[in-house]
């Protein structure tokens, strides 16, 4: 058993907000870098430009990459060996979160009730899910996530008989619903399978693994591939302006789910994708 206090949550998850608002990824800086150099047409040019441009500026002053700083999305895989000693771990979370997003001067951007809509002013609470595993360690991954991208995500139910061609149609659909709103280049999370919520969280998990691993599964793996290269094909090109670059990657995972369903969800992530982790 090993013990581990909640502060050292507190300030792991008040880093990793700040960070994945500053830093770009090397992942996706090697994707709009090779964009850039395979793109044609001249605005989409430029536009891929200001977006390397806008990452080296915000890494060398400090400052947030985009002014909507999101809502602070939290994954915890916890070994079942592990004892959180001094508190309450949620509590820890958010605690991290609202002194990330206060000293890190990043946009507060939750409201307290759906209706309502008072702001609550220190971007809490996050989304926090808990996953357990064997072992003693204790790994914490923060994925601020814009609503102009979350807002352009779908989850639908197909039949089993719709098989694969009816996923690539429904991908296919959600990202020219899209168009220029999600700020693409975009990330496209798949989540396939499960239950409604299960495929969501799938997708969402899908956007956390780099842009330079394929699915482990050489048939999912083919599917990124042939989905990216539609997407492309599409036309809606960086910031909606035309050009061979909607998406830099597109992400799936699966799960086991039931002989009547097919859930297919779509998560979408502008090209920041803003993630980081680190052990404890």
């Amino acid at each position: 058993m090993r013990d581990i206090h909640v502060s050292k949550v507190t300030e792991t998850v008040k880093k990793l907000c700040i960070d994945a608002n500053y830093y770009l990824t090397d992942d996706i800086r090697e994707r709009l870098e090779e964009a850039r150099a395979q793109e044609k047409f001249p605005i989409a040019n430029n536009i891929l430009d200001i977006l390397i441009k806008n990452a080296d500026i915000a890494s060398n002053e400090e400052r947030p990459m985009c002014q909507d700083t999101g809502m602070a999305v939290v994954f915890l895989e916890i070994g079942q060996e592990v004892h959180i000693v001094g508190g309450s771990l949620e509590e820890a979370v958010n605690e991290g979160v609202r002194q990330g997003y206060i000293e890190g001067y990043l946009r507060k951007s939750v409201v307290a009730d759906p209706i309502e809509r008072i702001n609550t002013n220190d971007n809490t609470p996050a989304i926090i899910y808990y996953t357990i595993t064997s072992g003693d360690s204790f790994k914490i991954t923060v994925a601020p996530k814009g609503f102009g991208s979350e807002n352009m995500s779908q989850i639908k139910m197909l039949k089993p008989a719709d098989g694969v061609e009816g996923i690539k149609e429904f991908v296919l659909q959600v990202v020219k619903d899209a168009g220029p709103n999600p700020c693409p280049p975009i990330v496209v999370g798949i989540g396939i399978g499960g239950t409604f919520d299960k495929a969501a969280l799938l997708a969402k998990k899908a956007l956390l693994r780099s842009t330079n691993e394929r699915n482990h599964h050489p048939f999912y793996a083919e599917l990124e591939n042939q989905l990216l290269t539609e997407i492309n094909a599409l036309g809606i090109g960086p910031q909606g302006f035309g050009g061979r670059t909607t998406a830099l990657a597109v992400n799936i995972e699966t799960y086991a789910t039931h002989i009547a369903g097919l859930p297919v969800a779509v998560n979408i992530n502008c090209h920041a994708t803003r993630h980081g982790e680190a052990s404890l």
